[in-house]
């Protein structure tokens, strides 16, 4: 037995059950899921690193465009971005320093801090959002196939 064979680090798979094997479509349907995937986050870094905007960013200025008025409390950004409320402060520092937003005082309560989009902000997300459409719209023949496949399989299997 080789040495550490029996200790479990982070990266060893986990002891599986012997089950029935899959469908070999299903492993199909998965790759094209994957690569559709891949291929527009691909894009998307691309467009975003042009853009001088990180993917984190991105997702944020969306939340914020999302928002009721496009504005969002710094503990709401935080539980939407799935992030720690230091790191959402962080975020929105970035934000703030590249005109992508700003911090605006609740009308309801001067403790908290609502945070919107910059009229910068707002042309930036709409540059963005319409290459990201256009991405996603060029995968989604790939997308409905390999989704549509998986579907199938699961019905039958």
């Amino acid at each position: 037995m080789p040495s550490g064979a029996g200790s479990r680090s982070r990266t060893q798979v986990p002891e599986i059950a012997d089950e029935e094997a899959l469908d070999p479509g299903v492993f199909e349907g998965l790759a094209g899921v994957r690569l559709a995937m891949r291929r527009f986050l691909s894009f998307s870094e691309a467009v975003l690193s042009e853009a001088g905007v990180t993917s984190q960013q991105y997702q944020a200025l969306l939340v914020l465009k999302v928002a009721p008025q496009s504005r969002i409390m710094l503990r709401q950004l935080a539980e939407e971005m799935l992030i720690q409320h230091h790191g959402a402060v962080q975020l929105v520092d970035r934000l703030v320093a590249a005109g992508l937003a700003l911090r605006i005082p609740s009308a309801d309560d001067k403790r908290r801090v609502l945070v919107g989009l910059t009229d910068y902000g707002e042309r930036v997300l709409n540059f963005l959002a319409r290459r990201h459409l256009g991405a996603m719209l060029d995968n989604e023949p790939l997308l409905i196939e390999s989704l549509s496949r998986l579907r199938a399989l699961a019905r039958t299997g």
